[in-house]
C-alpha cells in the first residue's frame, strides 16, 4: 500500500502544470527597454512600445521555466522622432521586412533566492541567434483585485552586426544592453 501512495503521489506531482504568467503589457508592469553609447560619448536609450508573451512557472521545479515574448519592432520609441525613423529602416531593425522580434527560452537555470539564467532564441532582423539572459527575481504576491504576480528582471549585452544590423557608429557602440522586466499574471 505504501508503495503504491508513494507511486501515485510521484505521477501526480508530475501531471502537475507548471503556472501560467500573461505579461502585464497593457498595465504599464512590462519594459522592453535598450542601453546603447552613443559615439562612446553619451548613453542612448530607448524601448520597444508594443509587445506581448507569457511565461511559466512552477516553484517545485524552476528550472521548467519558460518565456516567450514578440515585439512589434516598429513600436521603438528613443524620444526622438527622425532618429525612431532611421531606427526603423534597413540600416537597423528594417521593420518593413521584419515587423516582429522575438524571445523564446530553451533551458533556466536557477540561481539563489529566485534568480538565475536563461538560455533562448532571440530573433532580430530575421536572423535567430542564443542568447544568455541574467534574470533577477523580483517578487510574487497577491494584488488587491484578487490575482497572484511574479515578476523579474532580465538582461544581456547583444552584438549588433550578429542580428545583421548594418549601421555601425564605432566600437564603443557595438553591443547593445537589452533589459526586459516583466510582471506576470497568474491564469
Amino acid at each position: 500500500m505504501k508503495i503504491l501512495l508513494t507511486l501515485l503521489l510521484f505521477t501526480f506531482a508530475n501531471l502537475v502544470a507548471a503556472d501560467k504568467y500573461n505579461i502585464d503589457t497593457k498595465g504599464a508592469h512590462a519594459f522592453v527597454q535598450f542601453k546603447i553609447s552613443h559615439l562612446g560619448y553619451s548613453w542612448l536609450y530607448g524601448r520597444f512600445d508594443e509587445f506581448s508573451g507569457e511565461f511559466e512557472f512552477d516553484e517545485t521545479s524552476p528550472e521548467k521555466a519558460s518565456i516567450q515574448m514578440t515585439v512589434q519592432t516598429a513600436s521603438v520609441n528613443s524620444n526622438h522622432t527622425a532618429r525612431d525613423k532611421h531606427l526603423r529602416g534597413d540600416d537597423f531593425l528594417n521593420v518593413e521586412k521584419y515587423p516582429t522580434a522575438t524571445f523564446i527560452s530553451k533551458s533556466f537555470i536557477p540561481g539563489e533566492n529566485g534568480h538565475g539564467t536563461m538560455v533562448g532564441d532571440l530573433t532580430i532582423n530575421g536572423v535567430t541567434n542564443e542568447e544568455t539572459l541574467k534574470v533577477e527575481f523580483t517578487g510574487a504576491g497577491n494584488d488587491p483585485w484578487g490575482g497572484f504576480r511574479r515578476g523579474y528582471e532580465a538582461t544581456t549585452k547583444i552584438t549588433l552586426k550578429d542580428y545583421n544590423i548594418k549601421k555601425s557608429l564605432g566600437p564603443a557602440s557595438e553591443k547593445l544592453l537589452l533589459t526586459v522586466t516583466v510582471e506576470g499574471i497568474k491564469q
